[in-house]
């Protein structure tokens, strides 16, 4: 059993949970964590031994000196409180780390026992994944979860994905069958532009989660970071007239989707946000929902920087499928100013169907990475979570 010494009886605590690696593209969940840890001054009460979880050929520790005397970091996962004050009070228990290499069960089993021992309410984990979204828009954020009801109370998807997950997917399920609610909200972080920071991404994850838990979290200096790194990605992306034709193209086919009128289905969803609104309702979180399936619509990580877009489908295919995501990504070349590292490795994608950047709508029209849509890297084998 969990002891917790020193930790004091917590107020309707929410563990927000992110992990470094296949699931954090561009670093941004794992930075929304460290933000919140930052901002709120958590205490770090526990940490997982690091032993049992990591492989130190794949996360090597870190040698510095203090004062002169040698000292050795461990890769492992840390556990911290806050307190947020207001009318109404309660607390947050905040775990950052990073995705382990061995025994998930076990790991996701010892997060579940700081949880109970705890009185944690709910578990909220953090991702972010690489999608066909253009860097302009609104960064999508899609919210699922494996709950029916907790689905239709709180306006999450429900997900529907198979194939490949990472830690995030795994402690979601593990989470679910242990009868804790349990919520994943993922960020797309646009494919070309792959290296951390990611603070658009990063700030689009506090927004949704400000909503999900009904806490204001003060941002700081993310807004201002947001823009700069946005001018930043618009310059490097003006430098070359290939990708920014193909950031043209991802934006028509992002505003064709949003637009109300796109379908019939898409009239009836603005509906219902407009009578929850008017209801004093949950409404759309942020950036709305990203749909992301099976369709390539996310891709590996295989090359930071600013990559240049795959070259557009024959005229003859009659599919946009027209490669992998290593096609669409490292083998088309990057541009020289822009610069990123490859072993990112956040991919993994939320456990729900559709194509990217469609709010809430599995079958809107011209999505990235549908059929027939120009320009799309559309990989069959995209690693969801």
């Amino acid at each position: 059993m969990i002891e917790l010494e020193g930790v004091p009886e917590l107020i309707d605590p929410v563990m927000v949970a992110a992990f470094e690696g296949w699931n954090d593209a561009g670093d941004a969940a794992s930075t929304a964590v460290a933000h919140l840890d930052r901002e709120w001054k958590g205490e770090v009460f526990a940490a997982l031994d690091a032993e049992d979880y990591y492989d130190f050929q794949v996360n090597r520790p870190t040698v510095w000196l203090d004062g002169g005397v040698r000292k050795i970091t461990w890769p492992t996962t840390r556990l911290s409180v806050v307190r947020v004050g207001g009318e109404k009070p309660r607390d947050l228990v905040l775990v950052r780390g990073i995705e382990p290499s061995m025994r998930w069960r076990s790991f996701c089993n010892e997060l579940l026992g700081f949880a109970h021992e705890l009185g944690v309410e709910m578990v909220v984990i953090l991702g972010a994944l690489l999608g066909d979204t253009p860097h302009t828009r609104p960064v999508p954020v899609s919210g699922v979860t494996s709950d029916p009801d907790l689905a239709r109370t709180m306006d999450l998807e429900e997900t529907r994905y198979e194939g490949p997950t990472g830690i995030v997917g795994i402690l979601q399920e593990a989470c679910t069958h242990a009868g804790v609610p349990a919520v994943s909200l993922w960020a797309a972080v646009p494919h070309y532009v792959s290296q951390p920071p990611n603070p658009k991404a990063t700030l689009a994850l506090l927004n949704r989660l400000e909503d999900l838990i009904d806490l204001r979290i003060p941002l700081g200096e993310l807004p201002e970071d947001a823009r700069a790194w946005q001018l930043g990605v618009d310059q490097l992306a003006s430098e070359d007239s290939e990708v920014a034709e193909y950031v043209q193209t991802l934006e028509e086919a992002r505003d064709t989707a949003e637009l109300p009128e796109a379908s019939g289905e898409a009239i009836a969803r603005e509906f219902e946000r407009y009578l929850r609104r008017r209801d004093g309702g949950p409404g759309p979180g942020p950036g709305g929902h990203a749909t992301e399936g099976g369709d390539g619509s996310y891709l590996r990580d295989t090359a930071g920087g600013l990559t240049k877009p795959p070259r557009p489908p024959r005229a003859d295919s009659g599919t946009g499928e027209t490669g992998t995501a290593e096609s669409g990504t490292a083998e088309s070349g990057t541009v020289e100013s822009g610069t990123g590292r490859a072993d990112d490795g956040g991919s993994g994608g939320p456990e729900s169907n559709g194509p990217s950047g469609a709010p809430g709508s599995p079958d809107a029209p011209g999505t990235p990475g549908s059929p027939g849509s120009p320009g799309s890297p559309g990989s069959s084998d995209s690693p969801e979570d």
